[in-house]
């Protein structure tokens, strides 16, 4: 059986699973960031700037890094690589607050504190947080009281230091509200109110879960945007955790139903171990699939016969019109996208078209 080299599995984001979760208004966070960011896939989309109050559902980087960029004025984003159309659609916007709320409590929390600390540091927004919500279970500050959980112990420092600020000074508020769950959007059109239902936590340090309490609240908003994060999906013919949303492995080889080392199939990222950590986690899983390939090939335990690579393949794609575009192209659509950003006075004002890179190399 060949190496596998190199293989992108698709990942879908999950839901919320509640009612008037396809309300107009409801979207998920890869969208709205696949906006800002120029994707071709999402460029298009449409979102309404124009009410005051946005939810963010989830409480890890990306829920954070959407929230920024609502919370951001215009001067903030313009000398940033954010594409014009959406920086155009931003400098008008209306929202006033957001909510970023999460299921646990703050100890359990998935951003990390780098990425947290910057909503301390926006022009005209407050991060808002209850010192109550900051009082812990026995269970939560024992899981603190482990010095090998950095994050979480930094990331309570600087929640406590935020929820010390005054507040009411600046524009617009960023509250970051910990153990409540979304129940229900409610709206005759569109998003008109989210219910949300009060937890408690249980179970021992950490493994401690959300259950609900049966208090419940509505919060009036007119967007919200789930990011509660991301599961991988199957290939045809390999073995697959539906449960978790991974292939099983073995220090990233892949392993059948009875727990047997597949020779030449390996995994890695969220696909090997579920959708947690930041790139530098990536990077490190990453390394260590590879030596568990390097240790195979070594022990001669899969086939390394030379196969016809990029002369093999090149030809194929040829004969079938397929457009090739190599990294001397990336190169070209790098310098001209630099190239248009100095018009506005940007690192770079990228392509939001597969045809408009195409264009750009001919």
């Amino acid at each position: 059986m060949p190496i596998i080299g190199m293989a992108v599995i698709p990942a879908h984001e999950l839901s919320c699973g509640i009612p008037g979760e396809d309300l107009p208004g409801s979207h998920t966070a890869t969208e709205f960031v696949g906006w800002y960011n120029g994707h071709p896939d999402h460029r298009h989309r449409e979102f309404d700037l124009s009410t005051e109050v946005a939810v963010v559902i989830g409480q890890g980087n990306v829920a954070v890094d959407v929230c920024r960029i609502l919370a951001k004025t215009a001067d903030e984003l313009k000398h940033t690589d954010i594409a014009q159309h959406a920086l155009e659609r931003l400098a008008e916007s209306q929202i006033r607050e957001i909510y970023m709320i999460g299921r646990r409590g703050p100890a359990q929390a998935k951003f990390t504190h780098v990425e947290l600390r910057e909503l301390g540091e926006l022009a005209n927004c407050d991060p808002i947080v209850n010192p109550g919500d900051l009082k812990l279970n026995a269970e939560s500050e024992a899981e603190l009281a482990d010095k090998r959980n950095r994050t979480p112990i930094k990331n309570m420092e600087i929640l406590r230091e935020f929820a010390a600020r005054p507040t009411g000074t600046k524009w617009r508020r960023v509250y970051i509200r910990f153990l409540e769950s979304p129940i229900e959007l409610k709206g005759e059109k569109k998003v008109e109110h989210l219910v949300i239902a009060k937890n408690r936590l249980e179970g021992p340090p950490f493994q401690q879960i959300a259950r609900e309490t049966g208090d419940r609240i509505e919060l009036g908003c007119g967007l919200v945007f789930r990011s509660i994060g991301y599961r991988g999906m199957p290939v045809p013919g390999l073995p697959f955790d539906e449960r978790r949303g991974v292939f099983p492995n073995q220090d990233g080889r892949i392993t059948d139903a009875g727990n047997e080392i597949l020779p030449g199939l390996y995994c890695a990222g969220w696909v090997k171990r579920g959708p947690t950590g930041i790139i530098g986690t990536n990077r490190a899983d990453s390394v260590a699939t590879v030596k568990s390939l390097l240790a195979d090939v070594e022990q001669n335990a899969i086939d390394t016969a030379p196969k016809s690579g990029a002369e093999g393949i090149y030809p194929l794609l040829k004969a079938r019109g397929v457009r090739v575009v190599g990294y001397s192209d990336w190169l070209k659509i790098d310098s001209a996208e630099i190239k248009r950003g100095e018009t506005y006075g940007k690192p770079r004002e990228k392509f939001t078209s597969i045809k408009e890179m195409l264009a750009a190399l001919n």
